[in-house]
C-alpha cells in the first residue's frame, strides 16, 4: 500500500485508524445484528470488544497481527464466502472495495455495517456503487467520533472528521434512510 503524507506526518501504512468504542455502542443501540459477527479489520479489537461485551461472538480477522487475541491473519479481499453479519472500520483507501466485496460474498439477509467518513457518499465512482448496492440506513453521529492512528487514543484526540455507520442488508433495494445518533 502506498504511503501518503498528510498533515501531522505520514499516514499509517496499512491505514489503521481504530474506532472509538463509543461509536460501536451507539450502533448497537439502534441496530440489531446476528449472534456471530465477522470483524475483518479487527486491529486492536476496539470494535470486537464492544461486540463481545454485548453478547456477540466475534470472528476476528486482519491482514496483519496487531496483538488482538485469536485474530485470523487473512486478507479479507481474498475471502470467498461469508455467512455472518459484518461490522468493521475498513481501511479508508480501500473502503469501497471492502464494502463491495462484503456484499458480493454474502447471501441475502446478511447485514454489513461499515464505519466510514460521511464524504464516502461523494464521487462518481461511488455513486455507481451505491446504485448497485443501496444502503439501507446511514446513521450520522450528531457528536463527532474519534479514530486514532495505530489505536493510540491517548495521542489523538481530534474529531475533525464526520463519520457515520453505513448499513447494507444484502438484497435491500430501496431508498436509504438517514438517522442521527
Amino acid at each position: 500500500m502506498q504511503q501518503v503524507i498528510i498533515q501531522g506526518g505520514a499516514r499509517q501504512s496499512e491505514d489503521y485508524y481504530a474506532t472509538e468504542p463509543k461509536a460501536v455502542q451507539e450502533l448497537l443501540a439502534v441496530e440489531q445484528f446476528s449472534d456471530t459477527i465477522l470483524e475483518p479489520c479487527v486491529g486492536g479489537g476496539h470494535i470486537a470488544e464492544v461486540l463481545k461485551q454485548n453478547g456477540h461472538k466475534v470472528i476476528a480477522q486482519d491482514i496483519i497481527d496487531r496483538g488482538y487475541p485469536e485474530t485470523i491473519i487473512r486478507d479479507f479481499l481474498t475471502q470467498v464466502v461469508n455467512y455472518n453479519d459484518i461490522i468493521s472500520n475498513p481501511p479508508y483507501v480501500m473502503a469501497r472495495e471492502f464494502c463491495e466485496h462484503a456484499l458480493d460474498i454474502s447471501p441475502e439477509g446478511v447485514k454489513v455495517a461499515m464505519f466510514l467518513k460521511l464524504t464516502f457518499l461523494e464521487s462518481q465512482e461511488r455513486k455507481l456503487f451505491f446504485q448497485k448496492y443501496p444502503i439501507k440506513y446511514l446513521y450520522v453521529f450528531s457528536k463527532r467520533m474519534n479514530c486514532a492512528k495505530n489505536g493510540e487514543f491517548d495521542k489523538y484526540h481530534s474529531n475533525a472528521v464526520a463519520y457515520g455507520w453505513y448499513i447494507w442488508e444484502k438484497g435491500y433495494n430501496g431508498e436509504p434512510i438517514i438517522r442521527w445518533i
